[in-house]
């Protein structure tokens, strides 16, 4: 199996918001499974990516959705013209191969689907292939990641309590409007005025959560905003269609947030 496709083969841009470079790195050196909690877009798979690309290591990620099988995660035999044959899933290429394995938004997979990892998150590290009847154990670089946001969750969709207390957890967030301010100017190359602008766009619309809106606007956002603008859009129209309009369909909301931009590109 050709490992070097798993690989990150350039730096991706991420700038720390406090030591949790440095926690990551001595988690990984454990190996302990590692959770993510933070709002959307708020730099948590960049921040994967990142770690991936610093360790020097492949990275195996899956978009869980609620569909997801164990036989999605784990792999299932095929049916060709050679008779079957067992294709692996990307959880255990990722425990064969030593990759980082990223579980994307892990609780909109169904709960007896996440079961499937537990044995890759204790003393065993191993996962049992019951359809083949394989055992396998992980290789010693292998570690697990998942992530997802505690703002959407209910008691519906939420980890089992087994499964949480098998991971260090780290909590993500939106960076200070600075910070903030930099990461957009350096990810899409406007200038410091219009990227502290658009921050305060976001800022604006994260104090309305709660208050009408689920979410607040994600950096993720603010970056789609900042790229159109580069691309000669009006920034009071890049603001509307990259931040406004994806968050809510409520017009009294999107009102003041159209007042909001008008008030801050003036």
């Amino acid at each position: 199996m050709d490992i070097e496709q798993y690989k990150i083969g350039k730096e991706p841009f991420y700038q720390p918001q406090g030591d949790e470079v440095a926690l990551y790195e001595a988690a990984y050196a454990a190996r302990l499974p590692v959770m993510l909690k933070g709002p959307t877009g708020c730099g948590k798979s960049r921040f994967v990516e990142y770690m991936a690309w610093k360790l020097g290591k492949p990275l195996v990620t899956v978009a869980c959705n609620e569909d997801m099988t164990a036989s999605d995660l784990v792999g299932r035999y095929l049916l060709d013209r050679e008779g079957t044959r067992w294709l692996d899933g990307p959880l255990t290429i990722a425990a064969r191969i030593g990759a980082v394995c990223y579980l994307d938004e892990i609780v909109e997979a169904r709960q007896d689907t996440t079961v499937v990892i537990h044995p890759l998150t204790d003393h065993r590290r191993v996962l049992p292939l019951d359809k083949k009847g394989e055992v396998v154990a992980a290789h010693p670089d292998f570690q697990l990641v998942i992530s997802y946001n505690p703002g959407y969750q209910s008691l519906m969709k939420d980890l089992k309590q087994s499964t949480k207390q098998r991971f260090a957890a780290f909590d993500f967030d939106y960076p200070e409007a600075a910070l903030e301010t930099q990461i957009v100017a350096r990810e899409t190359g406007v200038d410091i005025e219009t990227a502290g602008r658009l921050v305060k766009v976001a800022q604006t619309a994260r104090n309305l959560k709660g208050h009408g809106l689920a979410e607040g606007v994600s950096t993720r956002l603010v970056v789609y905003a900042a790229q159109l603008i580069r691309r000669g859009v009006d920034p009071r129209a890049a603001c509307r269609t990259a931040m406004a309009r994806p968050i809510t369909d409520d017009a009294d909301i999107r009102d003041t947030l159209d007042h909001a931009v008008d008030a801050v590109f003036a």
